[in-house]
């Protein structure tokens, strides 16, 4: 089984449409987004339409939670505080319906076993999942997914990791990557009876029309700035 897996998408179009069309010509079978389809970007509306007309699988993410079911202000930086009014404002009542229906986790099998994909953690798509733990503590954290493949999203940096017999993957952000460069981060695995094979890909697309499309709608420039240097603000 070859499995595309996304994340993190975060309403930046030439990031997704990228993405997507080098899942295409890799020739998987099939792709999983695992949530924060929107925040950030310029393009909250275009992104879902995209996602659903490829019949990508998505989970609910933080973002999704903070645009829907807005919080007190002041919990997050004031971009993020920004971002999110902006497109609560944008959203069609169409894309409120997706995000609304999406659920907290995907689950399927694989040759290797039952996966399981989230955003955050299984019980919080808002917090992250500690995949940097000590070795023990982080197999007490898989063992209670119930999957040999567990896949999550929210750290925007790739990492994969094996303990024991249980693989996790966060494949990072293709629309806010943190990881030092400007790209799309994707993730392919090849999942065999014996084990998980992961590739992480950094896909180029136009980040300087993301860029441009951020600040020219009036979205915080930092967050252009993350897009063009693929690097976290201060």
């Amino acid at each position: 089984m070859r499995l595309g897996v996304i994340s993190d998408v975060h309403a930046n179009l030439p990031a997704l449409e990228a993405a997507l069309g080098f899942l295409e010509e890799a020739r998987v079978d099939r792709v999983v987004c695992l949530g924060d389809l929107v925040g950030y970007g310029p393009h909250p509306n275009e992104v879902v339409a995209r996602l659903r007309e490829a019949g990508v699988a998505c989970t609910l993410g933080g973002a999704e939670i903070r645009v829907l079911f807005p919080t007190p202000t002041g919990l997050k930086s004031p971009e993020n505080e920004a971002a999110m009014a902006w497109t609560r404002d944008q959203l069609s009542p169409e894309a409120r319906r997706f995000l609304g229906a999406l659920p907290p986790a995907i689950k399927f099998m694989t040759p290797y076993g039952k996966a399981r994909g989230f955003h955050g953690r299984p019980d919080d798509p808002e917090a992250k999942f500690p995949l940097y733990d000590p070795e023990p503590e982080l197999d007490r954290h898989l063992a209670r997914t119930l999957a040999t493949v567990v896949l999550t999203g929210g750290h925007h940096v790739p990492f994969f990791r094996q303990v024991g017999r249980r693989f996790v993957l966060d494949p990072g952000s293709v629309g806010l990557t943190l990881g030092g460069e400007p790209g799309a981060d994707v993730a392919i695995l090849t999942i065999k009876p014996d084990g998980v094979h992961p590739r992480i890909y950094k896909v180029p697309y136009d980040f300087a029309q993301t860029a441009f499309d951020i600040e020219a709608w009036g979205l915080p420039r930092g967050i252009a700035e993350v897009v063009r240097t693929g690097k976290p603000l201060g």
